[in-house]
C-alpha cells in the first residue's frame, strides 16, 4: 500500500483500478495544497485533539494546528512524511493499526479523502478508530457520492497514460502496478459497520458537495 500512495503523492499516477473495473481517480494536487472551503465542515467539528489517519501531505493537520487545535497525522508513506515536514504538520510514519500516540485520548479521528478504504475492511478500521477516541469523541469520515455504495476488494495502481482494463490494468514496460486492499463506502452503507463498532451517526454534511459523516463514540 505504501508504494501505491508514494506514487500518487509524487505525481507518478492518480488512479486505482478496482477489481470490478471501476476507476478511482484521486487528486494529489488538492491534497498537497492547503485546506479548502470543502474541508471547512470537517475542520469546524474538530474542537479538541485530532488524529488524521492516512494524512497524506498533512493539509488538514496543518490547518488544525493553525487554528490552535492539537493535531497529529499518521501515514505509512515516506513521501507524505517529507511533505508534512515541509509544511510543519506533526506526523508519525506508522501503520494506522500499529500502536499510536495518545491511544484512547483523542477527541476526533479523521478518515478523509476516501481513507475509509484503508485496509479494505471498513468495519475493522472503524473499530480501530473508535479505540483511539476518548468517551464522547467522534470519527469524521468522508464517504462516497453514492449513499448506498458498499464495495470491498483489491485495486491496482494505474499509470496516467495507461488505459485501464478490467482486472488487469495495462502496464508500460518498466512500470510496476501495485495491488492494495481497498473499500468504498457511502453514507447510508456506513451505518451498519459504524454501529457494530460502537459508533452512531450524529451529523452529516449538507448535500451538493463532498460527503462527510460524523460518528460519535458512546
Amino acid at each position: 500500500m505504501t508504494a501505491a500512495f508514494d506514487a500518487v503523492l509524487t505525481g507518478r499516477g492518480t488512479r486505482l483500478v478496482r477489481d470490478d473495473g471501476v476507476v478511482l481517480t484521486w487528486d494529489p494536487v488538492r491534497w498537497r495544497a492547503g485546506a479548502d472551503p470543502d474541508d471547512g465542515w470537517v475542520l469546524d467539528r474538530c474542537t479538541g485533539p485530532t488524529v488524521d489517519l492516512g494524512c497524506g501531505p498533512g493539509r488538514l493537520v496543518a490547518a488544525l494546528t493553525a487554528r490552535g487545535v492539537v493535531a497529529l497525522g499518521v501515514d505509512t508513506s515516506a513521501a507524505a512524511r517529507v511533505l508534512c515536514r515541509g509544511r510543519g504538520a506533526p506526523m508519525v510514519r506508522r501503520d494506522v493499526f500499529a500502536r499510536l500516540p495518545g491511544e484512547g485520548s483523542w477527541a476526533h479521528v479523521l478518515l478523509a479523502d476516501g481513507n475509509i478504504g484503508i485496509g479494505g475492511d471498513p468495519a475493522r478500521l472503524l473499530t480501530r478508530a473508535a479505540g483511539l477516541l476518548r468517551p464522547g469523541g467522534s470519527v469524521i469520515v468522508e464517504t462516497g457520492p453514492d449513499p448506498d455504495e458498499w464495495w470491498r476488494g483489491t485495486a491496482r495502481t494505474c499509470d496516467d497514460g495507461d488505459p485501464p482494463r478490467l482486472r488487469h490494468p495495462h502496464r508500460r514496460p518498466g512500470s510496476a502496478a501495485v495491488e492494495v486492499a481497498w473499500a468504498c463506502v457511502g453514507a447510508a452503507a456506513l451505518r451498519r459497520p459504524a454501529a457494530a463498532s460502537g459508533l452512531r451517526v450524529v451529523a452529516a454534511s449538507p448535500p451538493g458537495g463532498r460527503s462527510f459523516v460524523e460518528l460519535q463514540r458512546g
